[in-house]
């Protein structure tokens, strides 16, 4: 097992193949970005490539992660990526490091108290069952449209109340698809393009500005007088105060933590409620299991918050939807000079990590491609390697709202399976399309009834 240093005593890190001239890898990444990403791993545990000019230093190993991200992970600041990504989630959680990232974490924690997601959970029950109960047997439907509009409805719920978040709800529906298409390309795009009249760069500017004038005006209403008591995320940012301080957040910085919670909340329950959807319509055996499950914990009525502990197959085929189809790409920054796994890593160096790369490694899991639900049971052959698994990331920056994906994306697969069978549509092939979590090119399914 690798282990970091305290300095930059070690030699230089391996260059990836195919680096151009002034170009760097720019051409790989452009071209097939996940497969370039996932074979690095066959040249060291830490591999240099270029963006152009900019040079980073890629982690293939779950230990050198673990490190960077747990045991380290005062050494590391946030990174490129979340720098790139301020124009659209400002200073919010998703963005900020250090003690200002702490302090908001502590305001925000409460909002996902058990207590609070399993009344988040009967929001989503409602959702879910609107969304299978909308379908029409034998009609194609495109799953990854219903599926965002599924998640940004339980997101949403979670964040507004009332009528005063109709016009928000409906701006997250029309800006979400153009941020997200976005957001890998800002990343890695030099910033000295960002300011070009390219369209990509007018759509996601656009998208951005109108996403966050419509919350400004959401939190400025919620400031005056209403007549009924509000219980949602957005009244408790509001209300909050910091523990050291005494002071509330300011209405520019409740702003950024609800843009940033409505879209990292949805993009990958979203996408992993569609890829797991259709993973299920490719394994009828999976599909049986499932039914059988939800059939016998939750019968004909709607899924209910109590039902999910005993939803375990429903949880394993969770899992490894989420791990076949994990976030592409995460960057990390040295503060200081250190070694890592042998490699000198200069201060101010970038790092990143691919959780897509490390969860379809088959030194990590067999038959690493195939779709498996029973490699999460208890007790099975395979032996992990800790630290392998890590959809939700870890340490000090792990997604705050992971048991709300988990309890949303759960209750969403067993409302389907109690009442429709699951068919890819023919003639379509369904391919990969990067993205801060892959998405599919093109996702429809056939629902046909079970009863």
């Amino acid at each position: 097992m690798a282990h970091a240093g305290l300095e930059a005593t070690g030699v230089q890190a391996p260059v990836a193949p195919g680096r151009l001239p002034l170009l760097g890898h720019a051409v790989s990444l452009w071209r097939e970005p996940i497969a370039f990403l996932e074979s690095l791993r066959d040249h060291g545990e830490v591999v240099r490539l270029d963006i152009g000019t900019w040079p980073v230093h890629l982690l293939t190993s779950p230990e050198l992660v673990h490190e960077v991200l747990v045991a380290r992970a005062e050494r590391f600041g946030r990174g490129r990526i979340f720098d790139r990504l301020k124009p659209v989630f400002g200073n919010g959680i998703v963005t900020t490091d250090g003690a200002f990232h702490r302090n908001q974490r502590r305001m925000i924690q409460p909002a996902f108290h058990r207590n609070h997601i399993a009344r988040y959970a009967e929001t989503m029950s409602w959702q879910a069952e609107a969304m299978a109960a909308s379908w029409a047997p034998g009609r194609e439907v495109c799953i990854l449209t219903e599926t965002r509009r599924y998640a940004v409805s339980s997101v949403a719920e979670m964040v507004f109340s009332g009528e005063l978040s109709r016009p928000a709800v409906d701006e997250v529906h029309r800006s979400l698809p153009v941020v997200l298409e976005g957001m890998l390309l800002r990343a890695v795009m030099p910033k000295a393009l960002d300011r070009l009249p390219i369209p990509p760069n007018v759509r996601f500017d656009t998208a951005a500005e109108r996403l966050r004038a419509v919350i400004d005006d959401v939190i400025r209403q919620y400031g005056e007088p209403q007549p009924e008591e509000r219980h949602d995320l957005l009244t408790l940012l509001m209300s909050s105060t910091d523990p050291g301080t005494g002071a509330s957040m300011p209405p520019e910085q409740v702003r950024d933590e609800v843009v940033s919670l409505l879209l990292a909340g949805t993009e990958t329950s979203a996408t992993t409620l569609a890829w797991a959807l259709y993973e299920i319509s490719r394994h009828p055996a999976v599909e049986e299991r499932l039914q059988a499950e939800v059939d016998a914990v939750v019968g004909d009525r709607p899924v209910r918050p109590s039902d999910l502990p005993a939803l375990g197959y429903t949880r394993r085929v969770f899992q490894e939807a989420l791990r076949l189809h994990s976030p592409l790409l995460f960057t990390r920054r040295a503060l200081g000079p250190l070694t890592l796994g042998g490699i000198a890593i200069p201060e101010g160096a970038e790092l990143a990590y691919s959780p897509y790369a490390l969860h379809r490694d088959p030194a990590l899991f067999r038959d690493p491609r195939v779709f498996d639900p029973d490699r999460w049971e208890p007790g099975a052959e395979e032996r992990p390697r800790p630290h392998r698994y890590i959809p939700f990331g870890a340490g000090q920056h792990k997604c705050i709202g992971d048991t709300f994906g988990v309890a949303e994306i759960m209750t969403a697969i067993a409302a389907v399976a109690s009442r429709w069978r699951l068919t890819p549509a023919p003639g379509v092939t369904v391919r990969e399309v990067p993205a801060g979590i892959p998405q599919p090119s093109a996702l429809p399914l056939i629902p046909l009834p079970r009863r």
